[in-house]
């Protein structure tokens, strides 16, 4: 192998999981144009069409429709996208159903683990069957939107088991640095919200050595946490997730 090669080989090396993942997907992955946010899996098999990124961002943000989790209980609660409803298990039909209050037009997007996962092109199908006539999938799923860094809302009962059992998690408190100081999750540490706080999002708050560490992000309520989550979406860490509570209910179950 001459120079040339070997540099070549040097540069490809780290694209090579991305390379494998649009490979080996079970549809080509395709942008129409525009840029990564923009993407699909262009499937043509599914009855249900697929939408992107942004397009995913986009709901959240207006509530023009529900959004579906199609994985399991546990699942849901350790991590999904803001807003997103839990549907799993046989009567998932019905329970999208009183989602939505009987009204089958009403718009949906379904997702589950990404290109691999069948959850949500099975319950697709059903609904579809069903007579739900605007059904779409984000069949990129959660990994994705982590790793274009959509931040996840995380349950109470998971924050409990991953504080539990998880020591390489970082819990980031987001409240004044005097709430701070009064007392914390163990272990926690402060970012406070205000004009320093995106500067402190980095070492040694964060580690520089594992940008795929969990990171629980938690405030005085949702909205506090949730600021702090958004700045961390142009950040390298992808593993991140906020509690959509109080801290007097976080403290109640982890004294």
């Amino acid at each position: 192998m001459n120079a040339k090669h070997r540099g070549a080989l040097v540069r490809l090396v780290p694209l090579m999981p991305v390379v494998l993942m649009l490979c080996t997907a079970s549809a080509p992955v395709r942008a129409d144009g525009g840029g990564i946010l923009q993407a699909t899996l262009a499937e043509s098999g599914p009855k249900t069409p697929e939408v992107s990124t942004e397009h995913v961002r986009r709901v959240v943000q207006d509530g023009s429709a529900f959004i579906i989790d199609t994985r399991s209980a546990a699942e849901f609660a350790s991590g999904h996208i803001p807003g997103a409803r839990a549907v799993g298990g046989p009567q998932a039909v019905a329970a999208v159903e009183k989602i939505v209050s009987g009204d089958r037009a009403h718009p949906l997007v379904l997702y589950c683990n990404g290109p691999y996962c069948q959850a949500s092109r099975r319950l697709g199908d059903q609904l579809v069957d069903a007579g739900f006539s605007k059904v779409t999938r984000y069949q990129l799923g959660i990994p994705v939107w982590r790793a274009l860094g959509g931040p996840t809302e995380i349950e109470l009962e998971a924050i409990v088991r991953v504080h539990a059992r998880d020591q390489t998690a970082i819990f980031i408190d987001a409240r004044p640095a005097d709430d701070f100081a009064r007392g914390s999750l163990p272990g926690a540490r402060n970012a406070p919200l205000g004009p320093s706080a995106a500067a402190a999002l980095k070492a040694p708050l964060l580690p520089e050595d594992d940008f795929n560490t969990r990171i629980v992000i938690f405030g005085r309520d949702a909205a506090d946490a949730l600021v702090l989550a958004e700045l961390m979406r142009t950040r390298p860490w992808h593993n991140v997730s906020y509690y959509p509570g109080s801290f007097e209910s976080l403290r109640a179950a982890i004294p």
